[in-house]
């Protein structure tokens, strides 16, 4: 035997039982050891059972017998001294193959190199390698050389036991304890290395199975092996341990690959000779300690398995973790020894042990692998249990919660039975051919509608069962509720405001279309998350797949098959390596280091020479170098078979750490462990970040570091500072990949961490500024890019804290990853990461309980008892808005007063955010608050939701107050409850179920929730959360409703995908379709109604803008319509539907009848938007006689207060006269909302929104009914008024809703600070009367504003491409509905003009009258034009007709007044010399369209009254000396003050009938002094002035106003000569009641004034 010297390397170990050997040992004397060995083991057998260590020494060693040399084969590594230095190799004595084994093993030159064992049986069984200081952590560790060692390095670079393997697979104990010194491995100098083939006894199969071996290996020798591992371990850590880790064992064999050309096996072919097989590690050092499961009774027929069956215990140990020499308390990771994932994981991912024909146990094969990968994670099975139960409280058999249709929605109206309260309805009953119409009350129920309607169908109600019909909508879906009033319904509601019939029909049940309910089948049906989310069109790229990978690891064996076969391996390597490139690949790009160096392997074996490895064959057989030789001989294994087998396994190990990572940490460790609660825990939280995987190449060029901020939250706050890791490049392999593998460490305690804390790991990028895409002229390119944002709750679903690997999937844009520094754009394809984060792993789990709480202990307190300034500042925090202005000291002081606040249950939410933590410690007191608080109304707990309050017992309370709202109230709110999906830590969690509960009783909500998911799962953090939920959604929902459902989403694609060709085409191949001219160029598209009784549906269809912003300020204004409607305030809003179908596309509904404003004032010209009345007279066209001019005029008024409130509220920006709309009824309303929370559009550095809201004085105009101020002005800025105090009651409410939209994505919603315009909008803190007078103020100012008609004018010169004369069916003048010709009214002979016609209506104006003879007529007609109508004709026929030479039209500018007789006269002439003209031009010009249309009668021509409107509307002649007019007063008393709101003063009369110049001064009588004299501004040229002004006096107590009078008189300001009286009162105050306001008129009186 070569002797190992120190100069050399080698030393001879001297051993007390036999002498030192200096030959080599042959084969005979091999077998003769081995066979001492075994008598051995037969001998001491009884003794054995109890005796678990061995005395290890350096000097001694044992003998062993022969048992059965055919049967039994042993051999074992010998360990030298543990106190032995390490040496160095002397390679000039290595024989040529051992030289070239060990130059073919990668970790070489990171090893010390030691040489093959001599087969002497050794005392001590343990292969720790010496572990060179100076390995860098960073290098990936690289696979297993050894041939018969199937035992692979983890993916996670650590140090852990080499371990051999025997012929059956199973590998005996290995040590997993570092020795703390080098260990020397005494090797034979002529014994090299032994690489040897196995055989199996199964036959191999390559494709997608793991070959499995039989047992050779009896229980007794299994057990010896365990007991040599045991006394290493005992004699290195202190104890014994014989517990054998089934996993690592089990592993081995699924692990096992075989060459195929071996017949039969050498006695020595189950050793594991090679030392070099030792994983390349670093000095991070990692003690691993994995607990064994138990498992099931197991056939004594596998050894392994008999060993466990006779011995079995449970020790863990803790971790321990060094980095570079120093030791970091709790720093702990778990690596597996033999695989890619914990050991513990694995067993859960192999599930049941199998047994083959035989009894013996194995591993599941490859496809059983995959089918792991199906399974749900337990979290997501325990929803499906959940939802499962939730389907049965809802069995089809309920008609109430299963009807098959939607119900109408129902609003709550004040003073529904006021006036105009009857309506008529027409009933389509069948059997008869027309419908039965009459009248009924609106307050009336349906059913008693039903029965007036059954009056016409039936003699005796009595045999007729009204329960049984419904009165179905014409034209829509949907019934109207029997148990509600008529009027009650929003259809009802939209009808009346529209003047539409009301048009109804009488179904019974059994007629009725009940498609959508759900059947028997759907009930029995099992609640499948994935089986109906095939037809969805998802955001992102799809995960892995059993199936594809299947079909992968059969094309991978396929070719590993063929390799081994063929002679030439190179060609066929290549494609083993591309096929395990495509696998990688398809599991998300993630390689392991075990796969990386298997290939590198792979790539040395193929290129060494086989004339070598015959070499070594000869020198290992002890001469015998016949490749068949017997059993009893020595020959090698192929290397391309040895890294053939590692490669394989490291494939598989990778599809494992792939099922482990898609499971919670509870489906794998939580069973039979020792429990340890969290609040006893004091370690720190620590877990290491390992890499990124799948990065994009683009990424790598625009992208030079990448570094990640590791941050801590809990109610939506950070609980420590953010950590920011070290900043790193990308490596390649197969795959680009970011690797840090930096342990993060949170200077907290597990025992400090709330249930509901999440850990965010956001990943940056630092743009390379050498590279092209990033000039260095684009500035905003040079900070770090957010590329992505992954999270994950510190506690699992279970409560038990996490620990082990994770793979987070962190979602990107693809958009991203090519243009780096722009914001995505959305409707991109998404792409993941994988994110590979390790958390430590301990003995024990750690789980988080909550605490006991006594229920029956209340505490409450009487809040009279307080102090008067203690009580009042309290009662102050209690009546604010909203928990946002709270101040530190506030949160304090109102946390302390806690249990005097019972008595205002709508303030729990500012006490829970004022509680100064959620620690474990805490949560008992906060717990006993919760559990006592009186209900909260449903919109008041709906705060409870936002992101403020994550605590699962707070939420889920809120969820059980919230359960008390209407579907209809939570139809409005869907958007809200979808986003607060978010902040709910766990999937199933009490709103979810919530919802699903609603959607499976109502199919409204079902429809919207299932639109509102589908358009949420484009969210990179949360889409798969909301994939559950919609998959449970289409589980519950049934067939019916899924087909519906499909139906629409097919429909929606077919939209989108034709409307985006129509966007991308150019201007001549749109004239086939309809749209609209815009930038984004939406359809129009006109859907027939299947009802025979309803009308076409007209929608635009958009493509390439985000509608989700549209639907949430359309959300907005429904609810304020619904808030006022609630108090009486019919605004008579427009709520026209908006629906986002995916990211950049959805459809809006239509309104019929309505033009935009610019359309409108267009008419006038392009600086129409400077002119007052083309809305006017556009109304006027349309609504021709007064009583329905008037009529529009009062929608107008009331639908344009509503407007102003709602987009100042909101803060609407970018508004210009194309997205205003005018119905023909006088309905206004607003449009497309991309700009709102005072976010609003830039002109250069100026701000295109000036004014507080849109109001022109065009609008002005129609309010007023003229260019002067009217009571109908002081009327709209009291509705303005009304409806802003009426939306500040429910401040806090929108403040919430909006709030929960933060996480939705919308580019101008993204912090709480985005909110602050809102609440400062709303002005929470001040009155009523002080919000009027601001009000007032804003009205005041948009009215003056000049910017926003300017804004207007500009939109006119962009829009210029898009004007020109009307199409064919729109009118071709402003002032007439339609176009007419010459062939339908008769050519004209003459026309002239006759006279003209003083007019007061609205202001004083003349009206010409032409006179027309037609051929063919003996009495002419008269039609009444006005001079601008006569000068819009000119303006239209110069467009038509450019090059022809029109007559010369009369000057418009006239000095002096224009509207006065004389210069009516003179136009007079020259009109009609126009006229005369005009008709003796070219027949083109005297014939056209837009001639005879001018002259074509109207309705107004052909009235009487069109001749002569009512003279009494002229402006009034006062008498002289007259005094009239009435004011308007507020009077109140607060607080030791006085309040006069001199609010209107209307009719003011003047001696010489000049408008004045009011204003009001007021006195407290007696005053000798004129100390109590105040005034308001004064109002200009009005005899209608609106002040809102409050005039205060300070000071007074009511005693002492009862003596008091208050004088107020109104004068008008002239600034040539004094101030006149336009009238006075005196009121006494002792006949107010100052406890109370008082709003009222008083009439002016001549009564004298200071």
């Amino acid at each position: 035997m070569a002797q190992i010297s120190s100069n050399n390397g080698f030393k001879q170990c001297s051993s007390q039982l036999e002498p030192t050997r200096t030959k080599d040992v042959d084969k005979q004397e091999a077998l003769q050891m081995e066979a001492e060995a075994l008598a051995k083991l037969q001998k001491d057998r009884q003794v054995t059972d109890k005796q678990r260590d061995f005395e290890l020494s350096s000097s001694t060693r044992q003998k062993a017998q022969v048992f059965n040399k055919q049967d039994y084969d042993l051999m074992v590594f010998p360990e030298s001294d543990s106190q032995k230095r390490a040496v160095d190799i002397d390679v000039e004595k290595l024989t040529q193959a051992e030289l070239e084994k060990l130059l073919l093993d990668d970790s070489f030159e990171s090893r010390t190199p030691v040489l093959p064992v001599t087969p002497v049986l050794s005392p001590s069984f343990s292969a720790q390698l010496y572990l060179r200081p100076s390995i860098q952590r960073g290098q990936w560790p690289p696979g297993l050389s050894g041939p018969s060692t199937y035992t692979l390095p983890s993916i996670y670079p650590s140090t852990y036991s080499k371990q051999a393997a025997f012929q059956n697979g199973f590998n005996p104990r290995m040590p997993t304890f570092p020795s703390s010194e080098p260990i020397y491995l005494r090797l034979p100098g002529q014994s090299p290395y032994f690489p040897y083939p196995l055989t199996p006894a199964t036959p191999f199969h390559p494709q997608a199975t793991l070959p499995i071996y039989r047992p050779a290996v009896s229980p007794d020798m299994a057990k010896l092996f365990d007991k040599i591992a045991s006394t290493s371990e005992f004699l290195k850590n202190g104890k014994a341990r014989t517990d054998l880790e089934i996993t690592n064992s089990k592993t081995t064999v699924s692990n096992l690959q075989v060459s195929p050309k071996s017949e039969d096996i050498s006695k020595f072919d189950w050793l594991d000779l090679d030392p070099l097989s030792k994983p390349k590690v670093d000095n991070v050092e990692v003690v691993d300690h994995e607990e064994d499961r138990n498992v099931p009774s197991l056939l004594a027929k596998d050894p392994w398995d008999a060993v466990l069956l006779e011995e079995r215990s449970s020790a863990t140990c803790h971790l321990e973790r060094k980095v570079n020499g120093n030791s970091l308390s709790g720093a702990t990771v778990t690596r597996s020894q033999s695989l890619n994932i914990r050991a513990t994981q694995l067993t859960k991912v192999q599930g049941q042990i199998q047994k083959d024909p035989s009894g013996t146990t194995s591993l599941p094969t490859g496809r059983s692998l995959l089918q792991e990968i199906e399974v749900q994670n337990e979290e997501v099975a325990a929803f499906c249990q959940s939802i499962t139960k939730l389907k049965t409280k809802f069995p089809y058999t309920n008609h109430r919660t299963n009807p098959g249709y939607l119900l109408s929605p129902v609003t709550v109206q004040r003073n529904i039975c006021g006036e105009n309260a009857s309506v008529k309805v027409s009933i389509e009953i069948e059997g008869f051919q027309l419908p039965v119409t009459f009248t009924c009350d609106v307050s009336s129920t349906v059913e008693i509608v039903i029965m007036q309607a059954l009056c016409w169908v039936h003699d005796d109600l009595n045999q007729v069962d009204l329960g049984s019909y419904v009165l179905k909508v014409c034209g829509q879906e949907e019934v109207l509720q029997n148990n509600h009033c008529l009027g009650s319904h929003e259809h009802i509601q939209n009808c009346r405001k529209w003047d539409t019939e009301i048009k109804l029909q009488l179904l019974t049940f059994s007629a009725m279309c009940q498609n959508l309910a759900r059947t028997a089948e759907d009930d029995e049906a099992p609640v499948d998350l994935n089986k109906y989310l095939y037809q969805i069109e998802k955001p992102y790229k799809e995960v892995m797949t059993r199936h594809p990978i299947e079909e992968l690891l059969d094309s991978y064996h396929n070719q590993v098959e063929l390799a081994l076969k063929i002679e030439n391996q190179h060609r066929a390597v290549d494609q083993v390596i591309k096929a395990v490139r495509k696998i990688c690949s398809a599991l998300d790009g993630v390689e392991t280091p075990a796969i990386t160096e298997s290939v590198k392997k792979l790539k040395r074996a193929v290129n060494l020479p086989r004339s070598k490895s015959t070499d070594v064959t000869s020198l290992s057989g002890g001469g015998d170098t016949s490749k068949s030789s017997t059993r009893g001989s020595l020959y090698p294994e192929n290397p391309v078979q040895v890294s053939m087998d590692q490669l394989t396994a490291a494939i598989y190990d990778l599809l494992r750490l792939h099922t482990s990572s898609s499971r919670s940490t509870a489906d794998s460790i939580h069973n039979s462990r020792s429990i340890k609660e969290a609040w006893t825990t004091t370690e720190q939280l620590q877990f290491t970040i390992f890499a990124a995987h799948g990065i994009s190449s683009n990424w790598v060029s625009n992208y030079e570091k990448y570094y990640l901020i590791c941050s801590l939250s809990h109610n939506g706050k950070d609980l420590f500072k953010p950590i920011q890791s070290k900043k790193v490049g990308t490596y390649k392999n197969f795959f680009y990949l970011i690797k840090w593998d930096e342990l993060i460490i949170f200077p907290i305690q597990i025992s400090q961490l709330p249930l509901e804390s999440v850990l965010h790991l956001t990943l940056f990028g630092i743009l390379n500024q050498s590279s092209g895409s990033s000039p260095d002229s684009n500035k905003q390119r040079k900070g770090p890019e957010a590329l992505g944002r992954v999270s994950l709750p510190l506690f699992d679903f279970k409560r038990f804290l996490t620990c082990g690997t994770k793979l987070l999937y962190l979602w990107t844009s693809s958009s991203t990853n090519c243009i780096p520094g722009t914001v995505p754009k959305k409707g991109y394809l998404m792409e993941r990461i994988v994110l590979q984060v390790d958390f430590p792993c301990s003995t024990f789990d750690i789980i988080y309980t909550t605490p006991q709480v006594d229920r029956s202990i209340t505490q409450q307190h009487n809040l009279e008892t307080l102090e008067n300034d203690i009580k009042g500042k309290l009662l102050n925090i209690l009546h604010r808005d909203s928990s946002l202005g709270l101040s530190k000291e506030d949160k304090a002081f109102l946390w302390e007063k806690r249990y005097y606040c019972l008595k205002h249950p709508n303030c729990l939410p500012k006490i829970l955010a004022s509680a100064p933590n959620w620690k474990w410690v805490n949560l008992a007191r906060t717990y006993s608050l919760l559990y006592q608080w009186p209900p909260l109304y449903p919109l008041a707990a709906l705060e409870l939701l936002d992101s403020k309050f994550a605590d699962q017992e707070v939420r889920s309370l809120a969820v059980t107050w919230i359960e008390a709202i209407s579907d209809d109230e939570l139809t409005d709110l869907l958007p809200q409850f979808v986003q607060a999906l978010k902040y709910e830590i766990y999937l199933n969690s009490s709103l979810v179920r919530f919802l699903l509960s609603r959607a499976l009783g109502n199919i409204q909500i079902a429809h919207s929730l299932y639109w509102l998911l589908k358009d949420a799962l484009h969210d990179t953090q949360f889409g798969v959360r909301y994939e559950h939920v919609l998959g449970a959604l289409l589980s519950v929902g049934g067939k019916g409703l899924r087909e519906e459902l499909s139906k629409q989403t097919k429909l929606v694609q077919l939209l989108g995908g034709v409307a985006e060709k129509v966007r991308q085409a150019s201007g001549s191949a749109r004239q086939s379709c309809s749209f609209f001219s815009s930038n984004a160029v939406p359809l129009k598209v006109t859907m027939v109604n299947a009802d025979p009784f309803g009308e076409e549906i007209n929608v635009m269809f958009k493509v390439g803008e985000d509608l989700r912003q549209d639907m949430l300020a359309l959300q907005m204004i429904k609810i304020m319509d619904k808030i006022w409607l609630k108090e009486g305030l019919d605004l008579r809003m427009v709520i026209f539907k908006c629906l986002s179908t995916g990211r950049d596309r959805g459809m809006v509904e239509l309104v019929p009848a309505s033009d935009t404003l610019r359309k409108i004032q267009v008419e006038y010209g392009v600086t129409g938007s400077f002119k007052d009345k083309p809305l006017a007279e556009w109304l006027r066209k349309y609504n021709p006689s007064e009583e329905e001019y008037e009529k529009a005029s009062e929608n107008f008024i009331y639908s344009c207060a509503g407007c102003c409130v709602a987009t100042y509220v909101l803060g609407i920006c970018d508004r210009h006269n194309d997205n205003i709309m005018l119905r023909s009824t006088g309905h206004m309303f607003h449009i497309d909302f991309g700009k709102f929370l005072g976010h609003a559009q830039m002109f250069g550095s100026f701000k295109r929104d000036r004014a507080p809201f849109v109001l022109t004085s065009d609008m002005a105009y129609v309010i007023n009914g003229g260019e002067k101020p009217t009571i109908r002005f002081q009327l709209f800025v009291d509705l303005c008024c009304q409806a802003y105090n009426l939306i500040r009651k429910q401040t806090n409410l929108f403040l919430n809703l909006l709030s929960l939209m933060i996480p939705s994505g919308l580019p101008e919603l993204t912090s709480v600070q985005d909110l602050k315009y809102v609440r400062d909008a709303l002005q929470p803190q001040t009155t009523d009367a002080e919000a009027t007078i601001f009000f007032t103020r804003l009205i005041e100012s948009s009215l003056g504003s000049i910017a926003t008609k300017f804004n207007f004018f500009i939109h006119n010169l962009a829009q210029l491409r898009f004007s020109g004369l009307p199409s064919n069916d729109e009118p071709i003048l402003s002032f007439s509905p339609k176009t007419y010709s010459f062939r339908q009214d008769g050519r004209i002979k003459e026309v002239s003009v006759f006279t003209y016609h003083k007019k007061y209506n609205p202001d004083k104006h003349y009206i010409y009258v032409v006179r027309i003879l037609r051929e063919g007529q003996l009495e002419p007609s008269f039609v009444f034009r006005t001079f601008d109508e006569f000068q819009e004709l000119h303006n239209k026929l110069s467009i038509i007709f450019p090059l022809w030479k029109l007559p010369g039209f009369p000057n418009r500018m006239v000095l002096g007044r224009t509207h006065i007789k004389d210069v009516a006269a003179k136009r007079k002439v020259e009109l009609n010399s126009y006229l005369q003209n005009l008709m003796s031009a070219s027949t083109d010009v005297a014939e056209c369209d837009l001639v005879c249309t001018f002259f074509h009668p109207l309705i107004r021509d052909e009235k009487a009254e069109g001749i002569a409107r009512s003279a009494g509307a002229g402006p009034f002649s006062p008498t002289p000396g007259q005094i009239g007019g009435a004011v308007k007063l507020s009077v109140s008393y607060r607080n030791g003050t006085l309040f006069i709101m001199v609010m209107h003063i209307k009719d003011l009369v003047t001696e010489d009938g000049a408008d004045p110049n009011p204003y009001v001064k007021t006195y407290l009588l007696p005053d000798t002094h004129k100390t109590s004299k105040r005034k308001t501004k004064i109002s200009r040229k009005t005899r209608n002035p609106t002040f809102n002004e409050m005039l205060v006096y300070n000071g007074y107590s009511k005693e002492t106003l009862r003596q008091r009078e208050l004088q107020l008189s109104v004068l008008s300001a002239e600034s040539l000569r004094e101030n006149f009286f336009l009238g006075g009162i005196t009121l006494p105050l002792k006949d107010f009641n100052l406890s109370k306001e008082t709003v009222k008129w008083y009439q002016l009186t001549a009564a004298t004034y200071l």
